[in-house]
């Protein structure tokens, strides 16, 4: 009798534990795109990684110029949708990055990234394009 009844609860628990799992997993984000400097040895990725639903979105920089060094660097959280980041190109394997004010440099050099609390306009290459979402996708898009 005693068995009956758990196999019972069992049916009964299952469905709405799977439910309630699709519920947790389904606002989450898990993404990352690149801007290919010189092929995909040698780029910038921007990965965003969320936790649980309605948490902030962790933001990371991966530079990468293999087989020299790639690392990977936490920067401010953002939220959905996405807030786009420009990319400038700012020197020899150096890039600015803007998001919501927040500046960051990021070199290729020996694959670090810093935040740059007073930027000078002056020193800003072109701007090589833009980490955005699009049809709900992350993607780099190429400045014109």
């Amino acid at each position: 009798m005693v068995r009956k009844a758990n196999d019972l609860r069992v049916r009964l628990l299952t469905p709405f534990l799977l439910g309630a799992a699709a519920l947790v997993l389904t606002g989450c984000e898990n993404s990352a795109t690149a801007y290919q400097i010189e092929g995909r040895e040698h780029a910038l990725i921007l990965v965003r990684e969320q936790r649980l639903p309605f948490a902030a979105i962790e933001q990371f920089v991966v530079v990468s110029r293999l087989p020299v060094c790639q690392r990977r660097w936490r920067i401010q959280e953002d939220g959905t949708p996405m807030t786009p980041m420009r990319v400038y190109h700012a020197g020899d394997l150096l890039w600015a990055l803007e998001q919501k004010g927040r500046w960051y440099l990021a070199t290729t050099e020996d694959c670090k990234v810093q935040r740059w609390p007073n930027p000078n306009p002056q020193s800003l290459g072109p701007l090589v394009g833009t980490f955005q979402e699009k049809d709900g996708q992350v993607v780099f898009v190429a400045a014109q």
